[in-house]
């Protein structure tokens, strides 16, 4: 099956054609602001120099949590995409994709997206990548007190207080990956059509974890 994935959950977008564990190509760009001009630009490039310029059979996108502007870009690129095409698509969250990137890394997998004001968007996973909770938005000094002397953590969180986290837990680990998602995202997804998943355009929904942010224009 091929499959395009489409990550624009951060200021590190990116566009992947895949075939099951075989990734064809990569399209990367880290303009968050710009998110909505390179997408489908990227997407066209993909389909035309790897893809023969014949659809994908599914598309798989992230659905948060991250940007709230960037993963609403990514959602409405494949949602219209699938329903042009006719095509299945999947929507799987940044933590399960992040998470799946260091399976057997440790006992316990902590992909932490940065949420900004010393927060982070979290998910604990067993080391097959396998969720063992709901994903939630925490502080990310309290989260430690939870979680064992050993884990394995990834992602913009874990980039940005890997010192602290160091500091309060010397023996956790931080595998090198890429900051880009589409190509592990292209493969977690081929995996779970493969075991049977499938979903359709009108049922993609974003995770946000937190309400967006909203001020009132004081008039003058």
């Amino acid at each position: 099956m091929r499959i395009l994935a489409v990550d624009t959950t951060t200021a590190r977008g990116s566009v992947a054609l895949a075939e099951g564990d075989d990734v064809l190509a990569e399209v990367r760009f880290t303009s968050a602001d710009r998110h909505s001009t390179h997408a489908l630009p990227a997407v066209e490039f993909l389909l035309k120099t790897a893809g023969g310029g014949a659809p994908p059979d599914a598309y798989a996108v992230t659905t948060g949590p991250g940007s709230f502007t960037g993963l609403r870009i990514g959602l409405s690129t494949v949602q219209g995409l699938a329903l042009a095409s006719g095509r299945p698509c999947l929507g799987i969250t940044s933590l399960d994709v992040l998470a799946s990137r260091i399976r057997g890394a440790a006992d316990t997998l902590v992909p932490l997206v940065d949420a900004h004001r010393d927060q982070v968007y979290v998910g604990i996973y067993d080391r097959n990548g396998t969720t063992t909770g709901e994903p939630r938005v925490e502080v990310w000094r309290e989260l430690l007190e939870d979680l064992p002397a050993r884990a394995a953590y990834t992602g913009s969180g874990a980039l940005r207080y890997r010192g602290e986290i160091e500091a309060r837990r010397p023996f956790s680990v931080f595998p090198e990956r890429s900051p880009f998602l589409a190509a592990a995202l292209a493969r977690l997804a081929a995996g779970r059509f493969a075991a049977g998943e499938t979903g359709t355009a009108e049922a993609l929904r974003p995770v946000y974890l937190r309400a967006v942010d909203t001020r009132r224009s004081s008039a003058r």
